[in-house]
């Protein structure tokens, strides 16, 4: 399987971020990706205007475009957008997979941490989500989710034996160390290849978003199941197409040496 990792900087106008999917997916195409993994929030980005007013059903007119896309490039599309919710105020922020799966994922651990309350637009998932692509069993997951190893378990404990992570992660002194950690740690405790893409830093494209919204900050990777990085990007856009086929042939090897979904007890 070849996956590429949109590493994209999301705008404010949910169509010319359309036009930035189209573009990269032909580009992850044309170099023999399957599933091209793009950030969280890139239908519109944190900083941009309020959630509510851009958020659009998975049937609707944003939602069919990277369909659209999907189908015309012959690949799977993963991608941060803003559903509506049963709650007026606040949206979902969901996941959608497009193309040979069609499957979403409303985001669980929403980011009230560092100063900053996602949960004020945003209203959170509540079960975790799996989908079959190519014979491989994939999880999904978004940004903070990642501090919570009790998702990836459950996602292994699902099947998968990868787990994709699109983020907009927020700056601040340590932030990229801890996003660099707990990708790691999330692959190593449940021993699964991690595939997580990040919006790269807006800086690198001269747009200063200032402090507060996580607009994110670059070094999307993949983990192997042991925890060690296959690769890891820098922090401006780029979009590489990565063959995670080694990596996958390896989890049953990993779990045989290091059996801790087998070995580990609910408390």
């Amino acid at each position: 399987m070849r996956i590429a990792l949109a590493q994209v900087v999301a705008g404010s106008d949910p169509v010319e971020n359309l036009s930035i999917i189209a573009r990269e997916t032909r580009r992850a195409a044309a170099d023999g990706a399957e599933l091209v993994v793009f950030p969280e929030a890139v239908m519109c980005r944190f900083a941009g205007p309020d959630l509510g007013g851009v958020a659009e059903p998975l049937d609707g007119p944003w939602a069919e475009g990277v369909r659209r896309i999907a189908r015309e490039a012959g690949v799977t599309i993963v991608v941060g957008m803003f559903t509506p919710s049963a709650s007026p105020e606040r949206v979902r922020n969901t996941l959608l997979v497009a193309g040979a799966v069609d499957a979403s994922y409303d985001k669980i651990h929403l980011y009230d941490a560092f100063g900053y309350r996602e949960s004020d637009a945003v209203e959170p998932g509540d079960h975790p989500v799996t989908f079959d692509l190519n014979g491989v069993r994939i999880g999904v997951a978004t940004c903070y989710d990642v501090r919570f190893p009790e998702l990836f378990r459950a996602l292994a404990e699902e099947g998968a034996d990868l787990v994709l992570v699109a983020a907009s992660w927020g700056s601040g002194p340590g932030k990229r160390e801890h996003w660099e950690l707990l990708t790691r740690a999330r692959a190593l405790d449940t021993t699964t290849v991690v595939v997580a893409v990040g919006q790269a830093d807006p800086l690198t494209i001269g747009r200063d978003d200032g402090a507060g919204a996580p607009t994110g900050i670059g070094f999307s990777g993949v983990i192997a199941a042991d925890g060690t990085d296959v690769v890891r990007l820098g922090d401006a856009p780029e979009t590489l197409v990565v063959d995670v086929d080694g990596p996958l042939a390896a989890v049953p090897r990993v779990r045989a040496a290091l059996p801790v979904l087998a070995n580990g007890h609910r408390l």
